[in-house]
């Protein structure tokens, strides 16, 4: 990955109900850059929300899916995600966008 700084590795948090009942147990989900290495996450994710450590980062690779377009027989890709789910140690500060929702 060329040149791309801890503050371009995190793109967005991702809310679901099943991201929403891992958050019990210190596990946060983000879309992330396509490709961040887990090392990169990590450091990103201890320096943008101070006070947390990371324990681990699990990382899913997601296909774009195929749509058609304009009405036609013609297809074309959506652009393909990653997906990390950051697990935090139990000393860790808890994550502050999180704690409204």
């Amino acid at each position: 990955m060329a040149n791309v700084q801890y503050y371009d590795v995190i793109l967005k948090p991702v809310i679901t109900e099943k991201s929403m009942e891992l958050m019990s147990e210190k596990k946060y989900t983000f879309l992330v850059h396509t490709e961040a290495t887990k090392n990169q996450i990590k450091e990103a994710v201890e320096k943008m929300f101070p006070g947390t450590k990371v324990a681990k980062v699990n990382t899913m690779n997601l296909p774009g899916k195929n749509r058609r377009v304009r009405g036609t027989m013609q297809f074309g890709q959506t652009a393909k995600k990653k997906k990390a789910i950051v697990q935090l140690t139990q000393d860790s500060a808890e994550i502050e966008i999180f704690q409204g929702l």
